[in-house]
């Protein structure tokens, strides 16, 4: 698991793991409002396990940072880390980075191909318009350059 492996940067382990096993418990390709509906979802079940409150709220603010991908929580880097870790995948080698492409497609099988791509190469760009697209320096000198010669090639077979 990629958290394990950057565990000594985190420094509320439980909160960053609970992120992310709750961060797309709920989620549907035409809806604005997963990240949302999951926080919601993970403060009660969490509740339900008599999570302190602080803890339960730093969880649902670390979920719904993933819906921009944008730092909420600056008092230390586990957002930053955690957004890091949701997008890894685009650091990967292209077999896996195209395999994943294949099944996003497949989450937007709803849409046509014309407006599939427009929104996809949109999506995209954002993120290359970025200056990294990592926050933390540990996921740049790990998957940046990789990330970038995928989306890259992406946008040229959209």
């Amino acid at each position: 698991m990629l958290a394990e492996s950057c565990k000594e940067r985190i420094k509320n382990f439980d909160a960053v793991l609970f992120a992310v096993w709750y961060h797309d418990i709920i989620y549907s390709a035409t809806k604005k409002d997963n990240e949302v509906q999951s926080a919601n979802y993970a403060q009660e079940r969490l509740t339900s396990l008599n999570l302190e409150k602080g803890l339960i709220e730093t969880i649902k603010t670390l979920i719904i940072s993933t819906q921009k991908h944008e730092i909420i929580l600056t008092e230390n880097n586990d957002n930053a880390l955690l957004l890091d870790m949701d997008l890894s995948i685009l650091g990967s080698s292209w077999e896996d980075y195209h395999k994943y492409l294949k099944n996003i497609r497949k989450e937007y099988a709803i849409f046509p191909n014309f407006m599939y791509r427009k929104g996809r190469k949109k999506v995209l760009q954002h993120f290359l318009e970025r200056d990294t697209l990592y926050f933390t320096a540990y996921f740049q000198s790990k998957f940046e350059a990789q990330a970038r010669k995928n989306l890259n090639k992406e946008i040229e077979l959209l």
